[in-house]
Order: C-alpha cells, then sequence, then structure tokens
C-alpha cells in the first residue's frame, strides 16, 4: 500500500532533526509543508535545513522561490500532490514534514479552489484598507457575506482582504466557496505529531531566536527590508525586525516579540492539531516508538 507519512508539530518542537532519521529509516525523500521555507531569501528566519542536511537527505519544497513570486496552498497542493503520484511509482512510503497547517491540510484534506481575483480588484481592496482601515472592509464583508463575518478572525487583516476580493470579484457570499469537504487521496496518509511540555517548547523557542540573532538574522531581514509589504515576509521575525528598523522597538524590545509572536503562533499550532483526531501523538525524543509505529503501518500490523 502507498503511504504518505505526515510528521507535523509546532514551530521548534523538532521536526527537521527528527525528520532526517525517519528519512533514512524508510528510504524517503523529504517533503516540506512549511509556507515560509520555499523562499530562497529567507533561510535564517524560516529555520531552513541546514546546507549539511539537505545534502544528506533530498528535500523538496526548500527554497524553491523568489519572494516576489506568487504561491499559495491551493498551488502546493496541486504541485504536493503531482509530485507524491510521481515518487510513489519508486517509493511505497513517502515522507511530508512541516508545521504549515494550511499546507498540511491541503495534502491531506485538500482545500476549496477559490477564483482567481484580478488585479484591479485585489489594488482596489488593498486601496482601501490603506485609506480607511480593516473596519471599512469588515462593515463589506458583513453586509457580502454575514456568515464568514462570524466566523473571520476579525484582526487578521489578510484573511479579510482575501474574503472581501473573492466577494467583489465574484459578486457572491466567500462563504459558498469554502465546502470543507475532504477530497480522496490515491495513497494512505498517517499522520504523526510531536509535542513537548509547554515550558520545554518555550525554552526551544526563546533558544532557537537566540540562535537566529546569532547566526544573521538582522542581516537577513535588512536585506529585505524593502519588500517588506509583500504577504510572504508577513511572517514572525521579519515584521518585529522591520519595525526596530522604523525605530519603533529596540533590539531587545524586537527580540521578546519575536519570541513572545512565536510562543503565541506555537499555542494556534497545537489548537489547530488538536483538532484532528487522526494524528498519533509522540515525544521527539522516543524515536524508536516512532519508528515502530510507522513499521507497524507498513506491515499492515
Amino acid at each position: 500500500m502507498k503511504t504518505l507519512f505526515v510528521l507535523l508539530g509546532p514551530t521548534s518542537v523538532g521536526k527537521t532533526a527528527l525528520s532526517m532519521d525517519i528519512a533514512r529509516h524508510i528510504g524517503s525523500p523529504i517533503l516540506s509543508a512549511d509556507s515560509r521555507q520555499i523562499y530562497k531569501e529567507i533561510p535564517v528566519g524560516t529555520a531552513t535545513p541546514t546546507t549539511e542536511q539537505l545534502a544528506q537527505i533530498r528535500h523538496y519544497f526548500i527554497a524553491t522561490h523568489s519572494l516576489q513570486d506568487y504561491y499559495s496552498a491551493s498551488i502546493f497542493e496541486e504541485e504536493a500532490i503531482a509530485l507524491i503520484q510521481k515518487l510513489h511509482e519508486t517509493h511505497d512510503n513517502l515522507l511530508l514534514c512541516g508545521g504549515s497547517m494550511l499546507y498540511t491540510d491541503a495534502v491531506c484534506k485538500g482545500i476549496d479552489d477559490m477564483p482567481t481575483v484580478k488585479d484591479g480588484i485585489r489594488q482596489s481592496v488593498w486601496e482601501q484598507f490603506e485609506k480607511q482601515g480593516l473596519d471599512s472592509l469588515l462593515q463589506e464583508l458583513e453586509i457580502a457575506d454575514p456568515q464568514h463575518y462570524r466566523e473571520v478572525d476579525k484582526q487578521n487583516y489578510r484573511r479579510v482582504i482575501h474574503a472581501v476580493e473573492i466577494c467583489r470579484q465574484t459578486g457572491k457570499p466567500y462563504s459558498a466557496f469554502r465546502t470543507k469537504s475532504v477530497k480522496k487521496r490515491p495513497f494512505r496518509i498517517v499522520k504523526m505529531g510531536l509535542v513537548r511540555e509547554r515550558a520545554d517548547l518555550f525554552d526551544r523557542i526563546n533558544q532557537r531566536v537566540d540562535s537566529m540573532i546569532n547566526n544573521g538574522l538582522i542581516d537577513e531581514a535588512r536585506s529585505v527590508y524593502s519588500l517588506r509589504r509583500l504577504n510572504s515576509l508577513n511572517t514572525v521575525g521579519f515584521k518585529e525586525l522591520f519595525l526596530y528598523f522604523d525605530g519603533i522597538y529596540t533590539l531587545d524590545e524586537a527580540m521578546e516579540k519575536i519570541k513572545r509572536n512565536t510562543r503565541v503562533y506555537a499555542r494556534k499550532q497545537m489548537t489547530w492539531y488538536r483538532r484532528d483526531t487522526e494524528i498519533a501523538w509522540f515525544h521527539p525524543d522516543n524515536k524508536e516508538d516512532i519508528l515502530h509505529f510507522m513499521d507497524e503501518k507498513i506491515h499492515g500490523k
């Protein structure tokens, strides 16, 4: 039976190191499901696997795009499914690893096909946002799509903007395109989640941020500062350093904000994952238990 093993978990939990051992164990390349590691300009801020790790195991969807390239979960779904089917011709078992919830869901469940928004509409919505603020778009969304207005994260301006774009483009509610149906895949999916005690995870997050700073994150952020409005840079680590460059934060304040916002993101990840009853949970240190679990799945026990 062709199988896709999916290794997921919150940021800093230890997915990358364990994925290397798992890939060796099952003789698989690693398909990354990280929405930021696809960008070649920001390896430090996205904790991209090291040059040594990339040389040891073939990775896909790592440093394949520029920050200015348009990319989305729906494109990832299409490309990842095509690649998985191709690789399954020579590999019975494959490994997908990442912490971007929408990207793993895109492969495991599929996401709804959304209409393409014309550039003119996208520009007009963004101009309204910049001139009149988020409240004006929320008012429009409440009228155009009351259902999604009740559900959407009203603090996430990009999700609000996208919903308004779809409403304007189609003349229909954004929620009309959200079927939430699970697509059938021509392979078995086995999900494995990694979890640590909260204090341990938060300590690892703090250490990772310090390590990123020491490894050149500030210079990396400065090198892409001129592109700060891109969606690809709307991510923890860069947003805070951009405000440091603007003189709004001191460096110490920016570092503390990065750590805090990363911890908030990790909590959101775990909230998302806990809804999925198909995930088998393991501590990252219990590698042998994980490999034994995989062997049982492979051999049908």
